[in-house]
Parts: structure tokens; C-alpha cells; sequence
């Protein structure tokens, strides 16, 4: 049993994508190639998703199947178990087209479940 509850994972979820969008906001692909610990940084956000997504109860993952949760998951054990086949062109086109995505439905989750306990 994890000792975070699933809205704190959301959140995590979220907190990891801002953090990456913030760090990436304004630079190219190139330059992102260029800078190893900026990519590298990146790189541990997505594990932090991963991880997080993992961890929300199947139940909650069931509520709003638009999420891909085990896509995050499965991008968390490529970086973290096959660090070596990630594609820049795949982690950058995650950042600009996929993680957006992610947001709108994820702060809605919690706003649901929220007005649900109350």
C-alpha cells in the first residue's frame, strides 16, 4: 500500500509536467540535445509521471480511460530499465504534443473526486 494517497499522485503528475514544460519553454530540439542535464532532468520528471500513475488505483484509472496511465508507466520503465533505446524525437514530441493533453483531464479528476467528498 502506498503511503501517498491517488490525489497527491495526480498532483505529482501535474507538478512533474509543469516543471517540464517550464524548463522546456522557449528553447528548440536542439538545444535541448544540447544540454545533457536539462534532458536529463526531463528525463527523471517523466519517471516521476510514471511512477505516479502507477500508483493511482485502477479504480480511479477506470473513471477517465482518456488518461493513458499505462503509457506513463510504460515510459517510466523504458527510462528507467531501457535508458539506452530513449529517442530524443520521442521525449520531445511528448513534451510539445502529449503532456498538454494530460493536464485539463487530470486537474478534472480531482476537481470530481473533490466535490464527490464533500
Amino acid at each position: 500500500m502506498s503511503s501517498r494517497n491517488w490525489q497527491l499522485r495526480v498532483q505529482d503528475i501535474l507538478n512533474a509536467i509543469d516543471r517540464i514544460q517550464e524548463r522546456t519553454a522557449g528553447i528548440t530540439l536542439e538545444e535541448l540535445a544540447a544540454d545533457e542535464v536539462l534532458f536529463e532532468s526531463i528525463l527523471y520528471k517523466f519517471m516521476i509521471i510514471g511512477e505516479a500513475a502507477r500508483n493511482v488505483p485502477a479504480e480511479i484509472q477506470d473513471r477517465v480511460p482518456e488518461i493513458p496511465w499505462r503509457l506513463m508507466n510504460d515510459m517510466r520503465n523504458v527510462v528507467t530499465h531501457e535508458y539506452f533505446q530513449i529517442k530524443l524525437r520521442i521525449v520531445w514530441d511528448g513534451i510539445q504534443y502529449e503532456l498538454p493533453l494530460l493536464v485539463e483531464p487530470l486537474q478534472n479528476l480531482l476537481e470530481r473526486e473533490a466535490r464527490k467528498e464533500e
